[in-house]
């Protein structure tokens, strides 16, 4: 049975093939008439009896070749350039039949070039003005009343965008091509710094300097303008940004050069520019071995596996073909939603996909995290479980060491025990000559794991980045919440600057410092120039299409305030505590030269520790953290330090029972 659909596309294709029988008559008698010289030649006269074989075995080839299965308005050059081997074939099956056929006057052999070349060229230029009087008619609502449906979608969309697009490339032509005749914009400009450029046309339409935006703008009420410059650098890209948002235009970029090769999607996908997109450092393309090497064909176990960190570790490590997964995380709901998420990534894992197991559980109980390792024959671990909001962990200094600390040791005590093949640690920048208790508390965790790196067992290294865009506690969603909601955006200080990466960019990373580790290195991640939080404010404000309101425009929509540095928080962060590191491997990933205590000199400092956390006091808490990190010097503000009409002892403690939240023995 014919479906509906072929049947509202019969119609359509015999009026191309009524075309086509037309244009194989006209060529059939021009060749004749230009051959000769007449119009009605004896010779055309004797031959007539091939011209319904030509119109015969011209349709027969092309609907046999799929010629009639293509969509005229998408036709381009390499779908027309295909009708000359057609063309060619008929006209050799033509000669074929003249030839069996026996006549006295065949047709003279300069008649098949002349038909040939005239059906040919005929038959493409028909095609190319049907194409463009199509693309016309589907772009102009009032070209087409009789399509009801389409022209109440038009009339909602409304008018035609004034656009211009930026970039003279390869990328902007076909750009071009794929959105002149739609009727979502009117393309009214191309922009280039090349000056070669300036005054010349791209299909078109005139190329202009970037000086003369403000006059198109006041000529032509522009309202977006089209990044049409994919290969560009970061930087350039978030210059160009700030200075076409500053102008009132809307941003909107093409896809990634990578993305387009990939065929995932098309250039002319066009979607607003995220301030994820600008930030951080030139990405680089990933060494599939490095990738493997850690974690390919291992059983592998992630703590904090449904954080932000945690999570993308999940992902990433199942595209790359893990015996098994196991996801540890003690937030029901995190892990509820990480298990659920990973379920959307059985077809982009490379070899076969094995189902995660999602396990409850805290990693500072050293008993449950070992009996799970042994019951999974885990090979590798990666440690990315720990309390990391700074405020927060400034007034609750105890608890936040407590875990980082014994969740660290616990981790590493299990690795040895269960003899794993590699452990690795997730660093941070603040762990560098930190000012607040989340930062102490990783540094000392990198010295345990640096200490336990002398041991025979396995493979300890760590990763020490910055800020990761899109985590719980980004400046990125907390700036995207407020101005949301209409502002003001709060900034902490003026001059505060932070490194930032996207944490797909951060985590493939991980991988591959982790699969290059010997052991005790302290890997640190290329994350590009600091970025000034109040820039990015800014920057953010102008993305979402609003404007600034300070003293100098009091008209604008959205306030920035500044709030006053927080507990602990820095102005700068650092990435190297000794001033020299060296490379590796990889172009974006470092190896640092730290100093670091052996475990016989590491353990007294502990045991000073576990007692302030034994007796959960802030105020022996810090002098240990001071003897374990001389470099820390907690800020006098801090409320852990405030006097507190007595100090807090055990039974202050949550819980009330004087349970310990100590360190195990090495």
């Amino acid at each position: 049975m014919i479906s509906s659909q072929r049947l509202q596309r019969l119609p359509r294709r015999l009026a191309v093939m009524a075309v086509d029988a037309l244009l194989i008559a006209l060529s059939f008698w021009l060749s004749f008439a230009l051959r000769i010289g007449q119009w009605n030649s004896p010779w055309f006269q004797s031959n007539l009896h091939l011209l319904p074989w030509a119109v015969g075995i011209a349709w027969l080839v092309l609907l046999l070749s799929g010629w009639y299965r293509g969509l005229t308005r998408y036709s381009g050059s390499h779908t027309l350039y295909g009708l000359l081997p057609r063309s060619g074939l008929i006209v050799l099956l033509l000669l074929l039949v003249s030839t069996l056929s026996g006549r006295a006057d065949p047709p003279f052999r300069s008649f098949w070039i002349l038909f040939w070349l005239l059906y040919s060229g005929a038959a493409i230029a028909v095609r190319i003005g049907l194409r463009d009087l199509l693309r016309l008619w589907l772009a102009r609502p009032s070209l087409r009343p009789m399509l009801p449906a389409r022209a109440a979608r038009d009339q909602e969309r409304g008018a035609p965008v004034q656009a211009v697009v930026y970039g003279a490339g390869q990328a902007a032509a076909q750009l071009l091509a794929d959105l002149r005749y739609t009727s979502a914009y009117r393309l009214l400009a191309v922009v280039d710094d090349d000056p070669s450029l300036w005054g010349r046309r791209l299909q078109g339409i005139p190329i202009h300097s970037p000086h003369e935006l403000p006059r198109l703008i006041e000529r032509h009420g522009l309202q977006q303008v089209l990044l049409a410059i994919p290969s560009a650098p970061r930087r350039r890209r978030l210059e160009l940004a700030g200075q076409f948002s500053a102008l009132g235009l809307a941003v909107l970029t093409i896809p990634s050069l990578a993305r387009i090769a990939a065929g995932d999607q098309q250039v002319s996908e066009l979607r607003a520019v995220a301030i994820e997109d600008l930030l951080g450092r030139e990405t680089s393309d990933p060494d599939p071995a490095l990738l493997r090497a850690a974690v390919g064909g291992k059983v592998v176990l992630v703590t904090g596996a449904g954080g932000s960190i945690g999570s993308e570790l999940c992902r990433q490590i199942l595209r790359l073909g893990p015996r098994r997964l196991v996801l540890l995380d003690r937030s029901e709901v995190a892990l509820y939603e990480l298990e659920q998420s990973l379920e959307g990534f059985r077809s982009q894992a490379d070899g076969p996909w094995p189902h995660p197991l999602a396990v409850l559980g805290d990693a500072c109980n050293q008993a449950r995290l070992e009996s799970l390792c042994r019951e999974q024959a885990v090979q590798v671990m990666f440690h990315a479980a720990a309390y990391k909001h700074v405020p927060l962990l400034e007034q609750n200094a105890c608890a936040g060491v407590a875990n980082n600390v014994l969740s660290t040791r616990v981790a590493l005590e299990v690795a040895f025990s269960c003899g794993m093949e590699r452990f690795t640690l997730i660093s941070t920048d603040k762990a560098v000559r930190p000012t607040n208790v989340m930062g102490a508390s990783k540094r000392i965790c990198e010295l345990l794991v640096q200490a336990a790196a002398q041991r025979n067992g396995p493979i300890c290294s760590m990763v020490r980045f910055g800020n990761v865009l899109g985590s719980s506690g980004s400046v990125v969603p907390l700036f995207r919440r407020q101005i949301a909601a209409g502002g003001p955006v709060t900034v902490t200080h003026p001059e505060i600057t932070r490194y930032f990466m996207t944490i797909p960019e951060a985590v493939e990373l991980v991988l591959q410092a982790s699969g290059m580790a010997s052991g005790g290195e302290v890997f640190v991640l290329d994350m590009g120039e600091p970025v000034r939080i109040l820039d990015l404010a800014r920057q953010m404000i102008r993305l979402s299409g609003c404007s600034i309101c300070d003293d100098d425009h009091p008209e604008g929509e959205i306030a920035i305030r500044f709030s006053g540095l927080r507990p602990g928080e820095k102005l700068y962060e650092e990435l190297l505590i000794q001033p020299t590191d060296q490379p590796t491997d990889h172009p974006l990933i470092r190896k640092a030269h730290e100093q670091f205590l052996p475990f016989e000199q590491l353990e007294p400092l502990l045991a000073q520790l576990q007692q302030a956390l034994d007796h959960w006091d802030d105020r022996m808490l810090f002098q240990a953290l001071q003897a374990l990190v001389p470099e820390y010097q907690p800020p006098q503000a801090s409320p852990a330090l405030a006097d507190l009409s007595g100090r807090r002892t055990r039974s202050d403690r949550p819980g009330g029972d004087g349970g310990g939240a100590g360190l195990p023995a090495a």
